[in-house]
């Protein structure tokens, strides 16, 4: 079983802080904050990692569908929008919304639209993140 190590680091108060995000691989290193998780600032987010880490396994759960019946992709690209914000009591990540595009040879858009549902709810990191909405659009290409 695989094991992911990433690591972050906070500096100061919630406001005035600023923080490092790192991940174990070493292909991230970089900054975050009040400002880039709140407003519009420059560094990233957590939600932003999660969209990231979500649209990844996505489409890879996608072509491991698609290729297991058969029809392996050309091309999948996937975008996760993670909805956060303000809610009584505090912040949340409220939704995710998923759309993605693929070009399949040998297969139609009902099809494509099928295994794009299955690979929504089997992806691992859709399970993990089960308790928001999850949205997904899928368009063949």
């Amino acid at each position: 079983m695989a094991n992911r190590t990433s690591e972050a680091e906070w500096r100061g108060d919630l406001k005035g802080g600023e923080g490092n995000i790192k991940l174990g691989s070493g292909a991230y290193n970089g900054a975050y904050s009040y400002r880039s998780r709140f407003e519009e600032g420059t560094g990233t987010n957590p939600e932003e990692l999660i969209a990231a880490a979500h649209a990844g396994c996505f489409s890879m759960a996608l072509a491991a569908g698609l290729s297991a019946g058969g029809h392996a992709p050309s091309r999948i690209h996937t975008t996760a929008k993670v909805q956060f914000g303000p809610v009584p009591g505090g912040f949340a990540i409220t939704r995710i919304d998923l759309t993605t595009e693929g070009s399949v040879p040998g297969i139609d858009a009902a099809a494509f639209e099928k295994a794009a549902a299955e690979a929504k709810e089997n992806c691992p990191v859709s399970k993990a993140l089960k308790a928001v909405e999850i949205t997904l659009t899928a368009k063949f290409v």
